[in-house]
């Protein structure tokens, strides 16, 4: 089944991708990298890297729209819930035909399982923030965070990539 092979691939994903150390620049340089790569691809997008405590970077790209915006803070709100891709969170509720306000009483208006926000992850910290991709479908959403996030810590995008 393509779902279970997608959260299969994503637990890989979460897993591989993980700092050393963290701080406010290589958030920039993620932020910069991300922001690069869409500028390059000509994508209307929104990026943003924020930790628990604070935003970091943030960039809307011509041709993402102010829902952008929102569907930032609600994806990024999902990761920040459940320390996982929000992705990974809205595959996983399909799967059980569930929804975040069905089973864990969690409003549409602060929280999206959509793809496009991945859990910044330190090791010996655990998660810490969020990359957050919106404007293109989900999925492309969810890649180019993966993507980025490869990049910025060499590892092998093509090998992390969903199919």
């Amino acid at each position: 089944m393509a779902v279970d092979e997608d959260l299969a691939k994503i637990a890989e994903q979460e897993a591989e991708l993980v700092f050393d150390s963290f701080d406010p620049h290589v958030a920039f340089a993620l932020g910069t990298l991300t922001r690069d790569l869409a500028i390059e691809r000509k994508l209307g997008i929104v990026v943003d890297v924020t930790l628990f405590s604070m935003p970091l970077f943030y960039a809307a790209l011509p041709g993402s729209l102010p829902d952008n915006f929102n569907w930032v803070r609600r994806k990024r709100n999902t990761v920040f819930r459940f320390l996982r891709a929000s992705y990974a969170t809205g595959m996983m509720l399909s799967k059980q035909q569930v929804t975040l306000a069905g089973k864990f009483g969690l409003l549409e208006v602060d929280y999206a399982a959509h793809g496009g926000s991945f859990p910044i992850v330190v090791k010996g910290a655990g998660c810490i923030g969020a990359l957050t991709v919106s404007g293109l479908p989900q999925r492309e959403d969810h890649q180019l965070a993966v993507e980025a996030l490869s990049h910025q810590l060499g590892k092998d995008f093509a090998s992390l990539r969903l199919a």
